[in-house]
This record gives structure tokens, C-alpha cells and sequence, in this order.
């Protein structure tokens, strides 16, 4: 039940005490014209009421959570407990740099430690999300072409198994996408690179691994391609957690590169954020950095803006709790913890991928790194149970489904990240729910049509919901819907 079908007029709580400063309102042309409409409700009812729908949310502390390429990983208590000092929370972006030398520390200390882990010369944390780091480091490689005074640099080569936000940021910077196809391994194919590079390529943009959790083996030659035709390569960082500790982008080639704090270093991302997708380069194109950083000098802490500085990307310095909670994460761990957390994070999906294939397809039937896609086409083609039934079947057996569909090279794909924290009983248990499904495909396909049977609401019409939104709740004597 929405908490506006539970109001009752003349309920409430006063939960703020009575203005003692002079009351100033708008001029009368931006004043409602009539009362704002809101629920009215007791506090014992709100507080049942959130703590009703809090019970039918599920998270990671309730159980498995393998969620593709957007990582819900577990988020250690010490990252909250740090962001939570007074020090940190109870400071205002506007104070002098005198008082709030303990917030510029630890933004440089991050930078310092995503340095080392990425091989980049320095970072900027304002960038909120990856895809808005995606378009910070493009518009970075805009600038330094521009500053050349080459022009004519307009193209973003983009694979054709990259994240969908690859193509749309390029877009949003100006540039002309170009998709080059997979080889028959998984990865780039060199020979139609090759094609796709001229004096017009202003850049690339690749993961590695790439989303089908392979990685590429020709990069160190894929990068000197873009290189040599006088482009820039920019490292998608979203499957970071797979390398971490143990290759370095900068190494491989890549001169800028997004990271995704809220995914490779724990800082939550639920409900759609906070998110933080602080973006690093190489020395040549540092003075195209966005905003200010924070660096030491005669043992205090300063804010330095970039020379030739494409601008503000975001208000202040980017969410700074978040920064916070991945510092914290960082000296947590420490050098041994991240290389255990990669590699842990391999193992589980290699695990994982080895007890399935047998039963399931995968898209290339070799060792994955952190992740791994299976393709349900044979499935289907047997049952008529599909990708989208076996993940709505996931839900009543308790679990969460994984990305579906995606990357779209492969057909009836569900993509799998069981990530570094999950354990073998857990996993073992992930196995046997799968292996139950294919099993009740093949004897009883019927009911995963109209699967799950043990949510509050039964299967949606997805398309009905993508395409007529209702997005406001529709009072008992009020006329239309919007």
C-alpha cells in the first residue's frame, strides 16, 4: 500500500521546531497557487510503514547478489563508520583550506594510492558516476586535440561488446562513434581496427577485461594502433576489480581512464547512488584536468586547478563521503588485500562458470576473469524458457537474478559476478538453484512464464512500464492522471 492510500486528514507529526528568524517567500508569481499535497500520517504509522517496505527490498545482507558488469558488492561497516566522523560530515564545501586539511589528506591520499593501482599520473575526484567520468576523460582528449589544433580528430572507436554508455558519452562529447567487431576469441578484431584508425580517430574506448569477462591478449597491440595513428586510449574502468594489484592500465597502454569507486572499492551505489567516478591520466594531459585537486605543499595541503582545465563537471569536489568510504577501504585491505580481492573475485567466477557449463552454454568456453555470460538460445530453442523466465524463476528460489541480455552480442545472455566476498557454500548453493531451473525448464516450462510467484507483485509488463510510466499517485477526487 503507498503511503498516500494511508493518509488521514488531520494526522501528522511535528517534527520541526517553530522558525525563529524572519519569514521570506518567494515573489507571488513562483507561490503555489494551491496547497501542496502530501500524506498525512502518523509517526508510529510512517515508521511501519518504511520498515514494511525496507523488509520487502533485497540487498546484499540478505543473500547473493551476482549482478553483471554493475557490481553490488558487500560494503564493510569501517567504510560507514569513517564516513561518519564529525570531521568529515559537519564541514562545508566553502571553508578555507586551513580548516579542512584533514578532508584535502584524504583526497590526496586516494589519488595517490589510484595512481599506483592504475599507473596514472594524477586524478580528480568531481566526476559523480562512471559514465560521467566516461564523458570527462572525453572531453579531456576533445581539449587535447583542440589544443593542437587538430580538428579534424572527430571519431571514438568503441568495440562492439563495450558498455552501452561507451557510445552514448562519445555522443554526448561531440564525437562520431565507430564499433569494431569481436574476433572469434572475445576479443578486439585487429585486422578491422586497423580499418577503423585513421588521421580522424580521436580516440578509443575499451575495458579489459571486456564484458564478456575475457581479457584481450593483443591490448599492448591494440593500444599502439591508437597510438600510432595519433589517438588517445581511454580505459573504461568498470571491471577493474579483475586486475587490481595485478595489471596496471597505464601499462597497458591506456593514457585516461574512469574508475568506479561505488563498484571496484566498495563505496555503496544502491538506489542509484551516490556514485563516484573520479577519472586519471597521464602527465600529458593532466592540465586538462576538471576542477581542483588536492596536493602537499611545505606540509600543508592546497587546492591546484589544471592549467588548461576543461571546467567544472560537478559541483565542489565531487561526493566526498564516498571518497572517504573508498580510502577506507584501500587502507583497509592494503597492497596484499587488493591483489586477494581480484584474484578471489576471478576464482569465484571461474568456479562458478566450470559447475555450469555442462548445463548451460557459455558465450566462449574458456577461463574468465571476474565475471562470465552464458547464453540460454539452446535453452530456449528446447523449452521455450528463456533468459528473462530463468532469471524471474532466480527470484522465488530466493536469489537475485543477474544482468540479462547484456552484453548484446550474445543471445539470450545472462551475465554473472559473484564477486570477491561471496563464499563457497554460497556459491555451491547459487550452482544448485541454476542447475534445479534448467531442470524444471525441461519438465515444467509452463510456470516460468508467468514466474515469480513469491513477490508482492506478480510479473509486470515491461514494456507497458518503459513506455507509460505512471509517475504520480492519482488522488481519490482528483480528475486525469499525469
Amino acid at each position: 500500500m503507498l503511503v498516500f492510500e494511508k493518509s488521514r486528514e488531520g494526522r501528522g507529526t511535528s517534527f520541526l521546531p517553530l522558525c525563529d528568524v524572519p519569514e521570506v517567500l518567494p515573489s507571488s508569481q513562483f507561490q503555489r497557487k494551491i496547497p501542496l499535497k502530501l500524506p498525512e500520517i502518523a509517526e508510529t504509522d510512517l515508521n511501519r510503514h518504511y520498515s514494511e517496505l525496507g523488509e520487502k527490498a533485497y540487498g546484499v545482507n540478505h543473500g547473493a547478489y551476482p549482478l553483471g558488469s554493475c557490481t553490488m558488492k558487500y560494503n564493510p561497516k569501517i567504510n560507514e563508520a569513517m564516513a561518519g566522523l564529525s570531521g568529515f560530515t559537519e564541514i562545508h564545501p566553502l571553508q578555507t583550506e586551513d580548516t579542512v586539511q584533514g578532508c584535502l589528506e584524504v583526497m590526496n591520499l586516494l589519488e595517490k594510492y589510484l595512481c599506483e593501482i592504475t599507473g596514472m599520473t594524477h586524478f580528480t575526484m568531481q566526476p559523480g558516476a562512471g559514465a560521467h567520468g566516461e564523458l570527462t576523460g572525453l572531453l579531456m582528449i576533445k581539449a587535447y586535440h583542440q589544443k593542437l589544433g587538430d580538428t579534424k580528430r572527430t571519431k571514438i572507436i568503441v568495440p562492439d561488446s563495450a558498455h552501452g554508455t561507451n557510445p552514448a558519452s562519445a555522443t554526448m562529447a561531440g564525437f562520431e562513434t565507430i564499433t569494431v567487431p569481436s574476433n572469434q576469441d572475445g576479443g578486439v578484431d585487429i585486422e578491422k581496427l586497423k580499418e577503423a584508425v585513421g588521421s580522424d580517430t580521436a580516440g578509443l574506448m575499451l575495458t579489459n577485461p571486456n564484458t564478456l569477462g575475457l581479457f584481450d591478449k593483443n591490448i599492448l597491440e591494440i593500444t599502439n594502433i591508437i597510438h600510432s595513428c595519433g589517438g588517445i586510449n581511454y580505459y573504461d574502468g568498470a571491471n577493474l576489480n579483475a586486475i587490481m594489484g595485478i595489471a596496471r592500465p597505464g601499462d597497458m597502454g591506456f593514457d585516461v581512464i574512469h574508475v568506479n569507486l561505488h563498484k571496484t572499492f566498495s563505496t555503496p551505489h544502491g538506489g542509484g547512488g551516490p556514485g563516484s567516478g573520479p577519472v586519471g591520466c597521464k602527465e600529458f594531459l593532466s592540465e586538462f584536468l576538471p576542477s581542483v585537486r588536492s596536493e602537499e605543499k611545505d606540509g600543508k595541503f592546497c587546492f591546484v586547478k589544471a592549467e588548461s582545465s576543461i571546467g567544472e563537471m560537478k559541483s565542489f569536489f565531487g561526493n566526498f563521503l564516498v571518497v572517504v568510504r573508498a580510502l577506507a577501504y584501500l587502507m583497509t585491505l592494503g597492497k596484499e588485500g587488493i591483489l586477494q580481492a581480484s584474484e578471489n573475485a576471478v576464482l569465484n567466477a571461474n568456479y562458478m562458470l566450470y559447475k555450469l557449463k555442462d548445463l548451460f552454454t557459455p558465450a566462449y568456453d574458456k577461463a574468465c576473469m571476474h565475471e562470465f555470460v552464458l547464453s540460454l538460445e539452446k535453452l530456449k530453442k528446447e523449452t521455450g524458457v528463456s533468459a528473462l523466465d530463468i532469471a524471474k524463476g532466480m527470484i522465488d528460489k530466493g536469489i537475485h537474478p543477474p544482468t540479462m541480455y547484456f552484453p548484446l552480442i550474445v543471445h539470450e545472455a545472462l551475465m554473472f559476478e559473484p564477486t570477491e566476498t561471496e563464499s563457497k557454500e554460497t556459491m555451491d548453493n547459487l550452482i544448485q538453484i541454476l542447475r534445479d531451473l534448467y531442470e524444471e525448464a525441461h519438465t515444467t516450462p509452463e510456470i516460468f512464464h508467468t514466474a515469480p510467484f513469491s513477490t508482492p507483485i506478480a510479473r509486470l509488463n515491461e514494456v507497458e512500464a518503459a513506455r507509460n510510466p505512471i509517475l504520480k499517485y492519482q488522488w481519490p477526487n482528483e480528475e486525469g492522471a499525469i
